[in-house]
Order: C-alpha cells, then sequence, then structure tokens
C-alpha cells in the first residue's frame, strides 16, 4: 500500500472503561468497536493519551508478528492502559524484543515441549485425583474453584516450576496480589518483589542443575552465562503468575458446561471429541478483561489503508480476533464440530504464550475427572448468582458452587 492511499481521517477516540463483567458476556464495548471497524482509536481508564485497535484476526496476526512494533519501547511510556498499576521490569520477557526475547525463552522452552509437558502428566492426573477424592468424600455442596479449579493448576504450575510443595500457597497469594488491581501498586510491587526475591534463590541453587523442571533450566543457563540471574528471576515470576491463568480459563469453561447442559452431555457420551471442544470452549471463552499489552510502532505503517505513525502505541484483541467471522463462522455459536480452529486464546507470534500446550493438559485432565467422576454436577445456584471476580485483568468465577 502507498503512502499516498493510506488515510489521514482518524476514527474518533472511544472511552473504555473498566467493566466487571459476569459470566461469559462479551464485553459490549468491544462489541461497538469491532463494528465501528478494522482498526479503531481507544482510551482506557489509566495511563495517558489514547491508543490504536485493531480486532480483525488476519491484522492481529500481522501486528503480534511484525518486528516493527515493539513491546520494548512500551517500557518507558506512560500508555494508556486498564491496569491502574503498571510495574514493568527492565528486562522482563514480556518486554523484550527479538533476539533477547528468542534468547530467553530458548532458555526454558524444553519444558513447555509436548515432552516437557508429558513429564508432568502422570504426576498431574494423580494430584487431581486425589484433590476429586476429597470433594466426593466431603460432599456436596462445594465451591468448585477452592476445591479443585484453583489447587489443580497451582500444584502443576509448582511442579513444572521446581516449586516446593510446601511452598505452593505463598505462591498462589502472591499472585494473587499481583493479578488483582484491589489492593494498590505498593501491595502487588512488594508481592512481586518477594516472589523475584524467592526464585533468586530458587534459580541461584540450581546453576550447575540437569534436572528438567523450570527453575533447574533456568539455573543452569545462568550458570552458562546464557542469561542474566535478573533475567531468570522475571521470566520464572511471569510463567509463575500465568500458571494460574488455568483457574480462570476452566472456571469459565465450567460455568459454560454447568449452564448449558447439553454440552457437558455431549462430552460425557462422546469422549473422544474433548480435545476438539476444549478448543473450541478456550476460543469462546473471554480470557481477559479489555486489553493486554501495548506495543509501540518504531516506524510508520499501514494497517487497512490507516497509517499508524512511528511512536504511536497499538493494541490487539485476542478476544475480537477469536470472534472474527471471516474466519469462525458463526463465532457466537459454540460448535464442538469446528474444524480447522486456528483461534488465538494463547496470542500469536514471539509472545505467545509458552504454557499453551500445559494448559490444554490440564483443561482435558480437569473435563476427563469432573465429567467422568462426577456424573451429576450442577450448579447449586442459579447462574446470575455465580459471583464473578471484580477488579481483575483476567476474567473467571471467583467461586463455583455445585452439588452432585
Amino acid at each position: 500500500m502507498t503512502e499516498e492511499t493510506l488515510t489521514e481521517i482518524l476514527p474518533p477516540i472511544r472511552h473504555w472503561p473498566a467493566l466487571d463483567l459476569t459470566g461469559v458476556d462479551f464485553d459490549p464495548v468491544l462489541t461497538e468497536l469491532m463494528r465501528e471497524g478494522p482498526i479503531t482509536r481507544i482510551q482506557l481508564p489509566n495511563g495517558e493519551g489514547w491508543a490504536w485497535l485493531v480486532t480483525r484476526y488476519e491484522d492481529v496476526r500481522m501486528v503480534t508478528n511484525d518486528p516493527r512494533f515493539s513491546r520494548e519501547a512500551v517500557m518507558d511510556r506512560p500508555v494508556t492502559r486498564l491496569a491502574p498499576h503498571f510495574i514493568p521490569a527492565r528486562g522482563a520477557v514480556g518486554f523484550l524484543d527479538p533476539p533477547d526475547h528468542t534468547r530467553l525463552r530458548r532458555s526454558v522452552a524444553a519444558a513447555f515441549t509436548a515432552k516437557g509437558v508429558e513429564r508432568i502428566r502422570d504426576m498431574s492426573r494423580r494430584m487431581l485425583d486425589d484433590l476429586v477424592g476429597e470433594l466426593l468424600a466431603a460432599g456436596p455442596p462445594a465451591d468448585l474453584t477452592a476445591t479443585v479449579l484453583s489447587p489443580f493448576p497451582i500444584a502443576v504450575i509448582c511442579e513444572l516450576m521446581g516449586v516446593p510443595a510446601a511452598d505452593r500457597h505463598t505462591m498462589h497469594t502472591w499472585t494473587q496480589l499481583i493479578l488483582s488491581s484491589a489492593h494498590g501498586a505498593d501491595v502487588s510491587e512488594k508481592a512481586k518483589n518477594e516472589m523475584g526475591a524467592y526464585f533468586a534463590d530458587l534459580i541461584g541453587l540450581r546453576e550447575g542443575s540437569s534436572a528438567e523442571d523450570v527453575t533447574s533450566l533456568l539455573g543452569a543457563a545462568v550458570g552458562r552465562e546464557e542469561v542474566t540471574l535478573e533475567e531468570a528471576v522475571g521470566l520464572a515470576v511471569l510463567l509463575q503468575i500465568g500458571g494460574e491463568a488455568v483457574t480462570n480459563n476452566s472456571g469459565q469453561m465450567f460455568y459454560i458446561l454447568l449452564t448449558r447442559p447439553d454440552l457437558a452431555e455431549r462430552l460425557r457420551t462422546e469422549p473422544e471429541i474433548r480435545p476438539q471442544a476444549i478448543d473450541e470452549l478456550l476460543r469462546y471463552i473471554p480470557h481477559r478483561s479489555a486489553v493486554g499489552l501495548s506495543r509501540i510502532a518504531t516506524e510508520d505503517v499501514g494497517i487497512q489503508g490507516v497509517r499508524i505513525p512511528a511512536g504511536d502505541a497499538i493494541y490487539v484483541s485476542y478476544l475480537a480476533a477469536n470472534r472474527d467471522p471471516d474466519v469462525f463462522p458463526f463465532p457466537e455459536t459454540i460448535d464442538f464440530s469446528r474444524s480447522p480452529n486456528p483461534h488465538v486464546a494463547f496470542g500469536f507470534g514471539p509472545h505467545y504464550c509458552p504454557g499453551g500446550m500445559l494448559a490444554r493438559m490440564e483443561s482435558q485432565l480437569l473435563v476427563d475427572a469432573l465429567l467422568d467422576r462426577l456424573p451429576g454436577l450442577k450448579l447449586a445456584v442459579p447462574p446470575e448468582k455465580v459471583p464473578f471476580r471484580k477488579g481483575a485483568l483476567i476474567r473467571g468465577p471467583e467461586a463455583l458452587p455445585v452439588t452432585w
């Protein structure tokens, strides 16, 4: 596209408030933005100014995979954002561009491959069986989030990370404080620093390790001087926090299955479709509030006939991309036979979520265990009474009251 054909007529700036949405309702503001056009401008509740937003599937994949859009350049910019506090650590993997980003990701890649995830499958299944056994022994009613959906992902990510079982509760507490906007920036910062200090000690102890858990891989990489201790700690904190996203995703998944018994029944009677069905649920559920991290254009770039000048901030919406009717016919329909299903629930490009395979494995184990061992599982309250997280960047039920 030539410079002459790029339009200079700017779309209006839309204010996007922080909405506390319940259930799996799609954000009404995002719906309007998608209708307005492929590229719009937004102002979020915090930070300064405005930013571009792309919502079409192909544009989202282009921006996230194009080196002209930099995460590193966001570090020193007060970009408009959802989070009330913005605490990026210099050198943190979320704010690195290739080749540094590639080097850092490579140090832990082995733990997140199919083989790495398979290494902890049996242990994960045993931990889940124990949790479901305790749930059954205690009897109904129960909070599925507190009894299974929260402790299971914590146990799994701690196992993968190499965090001792005795420290799981502390890790969970830190994660909740870091992810919540309700406690203020100082509390989040303190929790992040404490988790960082913990990982610095653990990684430091494992510099000569040949074990396959993440902190051992990081310790070995630090020992070989491939990454610095500061970089290793930043990555460990990000992976540990990310591991708990499964609690919210699976909470939304089971909220759908428990409010749509037809879907749950289909998964019970056709277990062979479960992997494909989980991918469709991952496409459909609204993982987060608003948008995540922005990027900065490092040179002028044309998108859909609009010129994005160098220095401008830009966001992508993976949620919107997963509802693009050009890629997903009837996107509002949950279709377990949808194929192909190239959703971007785990992101795209260099910053693609490394835990995608791990999250799929956990989701499959949860669906298998809960649908097969609790055939009468149902909500213990009306759907509208299920409490959803407020003031959270990641969406999900705070509690999921069930009976059977």
